[in-house]
């Protein structure tokens, strides 16, 4: 059977300004919740205070326990963005103004020398003595997406669940999530599962390609436990909280696993362990609005769009919610 191809502009639309969100909804639960029926399109408009309602007992809700450290660096007007280890105190960076062979000085106890520029916009950094995260927490900024005109408050930009640190993004979805939500949620005989996906920087990276084909899929660092793959495969329906949980139990088979993930999941990807979504409203032309039209319908996200911006919901990081059912 030949596959359906789209192009990038396929899953682009246009949002107003006025809709990005810049600032959490408090409480978090009084965020708007849009319930998207797969099968019959249907649309329900609510908040996420009532989530626990469309979850049933026997569900599985997985959620990514990753925390955000501070990964945006400054010195001067030279400016270098962390996105992972590579092994010693090497990391994986993208910069501004940044010359191979420099060194660049944070802080008296915290430095870092360029070793190489690659053509993506990434280069490779080689850190001093010290805790590379540490000294990053002490001296860096939160590593918010462009759109967010201030950087928030540190709670602010973490899940209530957030544990294992080595993001460089936080996985939004999961902001919605209360310590009191879940305890609802579970009190509802549902069970809750964590993984770990540590979000990289491609998250905020739009799709440059005119083809989905020719857009390289970032890597991202996943950890699976065997008691959360038992789980996975003894619910009755898996609700994945998030884009990087889904990616994560898809790349896995929702199996026990450590190590790198890079699945671009597009239209035409058959769904393996997921039954449920909840995520929030994304950037047009992202991996990430090609990831949930891939799970529902192109045509319906986009109506679903369309109508969350007809409702005056708020979109992005700190934006309203979507439940793909």
């Amino acid at each position: 059977m030949h596959s359906m191809s789209f192009n990038t502009g396929d899953f682009d639309y246009h949002l107003p300004v006025s809709h990005i969100a810049q600032v959490p909804i408090v409480p978090r639960e009084a965020a708007r919740l849009m319930v998207v029926d797969r099968k019959t399109g249907t649309i329900t408009h609510t908040y996420v205070a009532h989530f626990p309602d469309y979850l049933h007992q026997g569900d599985v809700l997985v959620i990514n326990n990753t925390k955000v450290f501070h990964a945006r660096l400054k010195s001067g007007n030279k400016e270098l963005f962390l996105v992972r280890t590579i092994g010693g105190n090497r990391w994986q960076a993208i910069g501004k103004k940044l010359i191979p062979g420099e060194t660049i000085v944070f802080a008296q106890d915290f430095r870092a020398t360029i070793l190489e520029k690659h053509n993506n916009g990434t280069v490779v950094v080689e850190f001093g003595q010290g805790d590379v995260i540490a000294l990053a927490n002490k001296y860096g900024e939160v590593p918010v997406p462009p759109y967010i005109k201030t950087i928030p408050k540190d709670a602010d930009y973490q899940t209530a669940y957030a544990k294992i640190i080595g993001s460089v993004a936080a996985p939004t979805a999961g902001f919605h999530l209360t310590k009191a939500l879940l305890q609802t949620i579970k009190n509802r005989g549902v069970e809750i599962v964590e993984i770990t996906l540590h979000v990289g920087l491609g998250t905020f990276l739009p799709i440059k390609t005119a083809s989905l084909e020719a857009h390289p899929m970032h890597s991202e660092w996943v950890e699976i436990k065997p008691d959360a793959a038992e789980a996975i495969k003894r619910a009755k329906r898996v609700v994945a909280v998030g884009t990087t949980t889904v990616r994560a139990l898809e790349g896995t088979g929702g199996k026990p696993y450590m190590g790198d993930i890079n699945l671009f999941i597009k239209p035409e990807y058959k769904f393996c362990v997921v039954d449920g979504m909840l995520t929030n409203f994304h950037l047009p032309k992202s991996t990430l609005i090609v990831l949930v039209s891939a799970f529902a319908d192109r045509k319906l996200i986009l109506h679903a769009y369309k109508e969350a911006i007809e409702h005056g919901y708020r979109f992005y990081s700190f934006g309203d919610a979507m439940f793909l059912a």
